[in-house]
C-alpha cells in the first residue's frame, strides 16, 4: 500500500508556508508504518519540539490503475476520508535549509492519521464539493472546501499514475488548507466532513 501526500494544493496554504503555487501536482509518500487508522492517541516524538497539524482530504484508491485519464479517474475512487499529516516542522525546516530530502519530518511513525470512510453516495456529492475542517480543543483551526483544490482528485489521479501504478487500498491525501499550527500534549483534535464527527484524537 502506497500511501501518497499532495504538497501545496490550496493556494492559501502555499502562501501560508511562503512558497510558490505549483505549475502540477507533487507529491511525497509516507511509509504503512505511518498509519494511525484506529484513532489511538498520537504521542509526541522525542524528536521534535514542533509537531504540526495538516488536515486533509483523503481518497482510497478502489482498483488497478496505470495511465488512468481524468476522464475515467472517477472510476478508481467511490469513498472520502478524513485525514492528518503531522508534520515534524523543525526538522522539516533544517532538511531544506540544507537542502536534504525530509523524509523523516513526514513519515515518522503515526503521523498519517485516517478516519473511516465514507461513500460519496452517502455524501450526497462529489470530490469537488466537500466541506471538511479540524478543531483543536474545540476551536476550529482548519477548515477547507474540495472545490478550492489547485488540482482536483481526478486531476491528481491521472498524474501520479502517469509514473507509478496504482493499486486498489492506496491512499491519496489531497493536500492541506491554510491554518496549519503546532499540537501540544494535552491537546484534543477532531475533524470532520461537512457536519460529520470523522475522529477524535488526543495528543499525550
Amino acid at each position: 500500500m502506497k500511501i501518497l501526500c499532495v504538497v501545496r494544493n490550496y493556494a492559501p496554504h502555499a502562501a501560508e508556508m511562503m512558497s510558490q503555487t505549483p505549475s502540477e501536482p507533487t507529491f511525497f509518500m509516507k511509509p504503512d508504518s505511518a498509519l494511525n487508522p484506529k484513532q489511538l492517541p498520537f504521542f509526541y516524538p522525542d524528536f521534535s519540539s514542533d509537531i504540526q497539524h495538516e488536515v486533509e482530504l483523503v481518497v482510497r484508491i478502489d482498483r488497478l490503475g496505470k495511465c488512468i485519464q481524468p476522464r475515467f479517474a472517477h472510476k478508481y475512487y467511490n469513498s472520502v476520508a478524513l485525514g492528518i499529516d503531522f508534520t515534524a516542522r523543525d526538522i522539516q525546516r533544517k532538511a531544506k535549509a540544507d537542502s536534504m530530502p525530509w523524509l523523516i519530518s513526514k513519515g515518522f511513525d503515526g503521523s498519517a492519521v485516517v478516519s473511516p470512510f465514507v461513500t460519496l453516495e452517502s455524501l450526497g456529492k462529489g470530490t469537488n464539493d466537500i466541506n471538511f475542517s479540524l478543531q483543536r480543543n474545540g476551536e476550529t483551526v482548519q477548515q477547507g472546501n474540495s472545490g478550492n483544490m489547485i488540482f482536483d482528485v481526478d486531476h491528481l489521479i491521472a498524474h501520479v499514475s502517469r509514473f507509478m501504478t496504482l493499486r486498489t487500498g492506496d491512499l491519496i491525501y489531497t493536500g492541506t488548507p491554510a491554518g496549519v499550527g503546532p499540537v501540544s500534549i494535552g491537546d484534543h483534535l477532531e475533524g470532520f466532513i461537512e457536519d460529520r464527527s470523522m475522529f477524535a484524537l488526543d495528543i499525550k
